[in-house]
């Protein structure tokens, strides 16, 4: 698939046709692959990232773990195949050009990611503001997030406090100088 036809696809509508006839984490999961991202799924320790390689079996066997959406094309459009996910644990946005604000307030809006979300990195995403990393307050289970190279970042002393209040289990790191 050349890079124009993934860049289509990470455009187009979302298939909620799709999502029901192969669950969410399969739908998921072929949406996340096609932009560029990577998926490890519950039980497994290796990275699924050929979407030609998508392990087949019984709906529902294979659910997403983790996400690694390094130099991935995801971008606010396509959040509705995060909505039906259960089991993500991890997130990773890193080199991201298309995350923006918008994308985390939907993704701390998703209520099954509210609940299973406990690990968030967000590297060098130049469309991320204070006001994005605010709405991650809505993670309530969120137990580690890594802020890195975030220039959108203007007022760190007041997100990072507003943050420590919302989430006082929260391990904050940062590298945003």
């Amino acid at each position: 698939m050349t890079e124009t036809m993934w860049f289509s696809f990470c455009l187009g509508r979302v298939d909620h046709e799709r999502i029901q006839a192969v669950g969410p984490d399969r739908a998921a999961s072929e949406w996340l692959l096609r932009c560029g991202a990577l998926v490890r799924y519950q039980g497994f320790e290796k990275w699924q990232q050929d979407y030609n390689g998508l392990p087949t079996g019984p709906l529902g066997k294979y659910r997403i773990e983790a996400i690694n959406a390094t130099e991935s094309c995801i971008m606010y459009r396509g959040f509705d195949y995060l909505d039906g996910l259960e089991h993500v644990k991890e997130i990773q946005l890193r080199k991201c050009i298309y995350i923006q604000d918008e994308c985390l307030q939907r993704l701390s809006e998703t209520k099954n990611l509210q609940k299973s979300l406990l690990q968030l990195k967000i590297i060098s995403c130049g469309n991320v503001t204070d006001k994005g990393v605010l709405a991650l307050h809505k993670l309530m289970n969120l137990e580690y997030l890594y802020l890195s190279d975030l220039p959108g970042i203007r007022q760190k002393e007041k997100t990072v406090h507003v943050l420590q209040q919302a989430l006082p289990n929260l391990e904050l790191e940062l590298d945003l100088d």
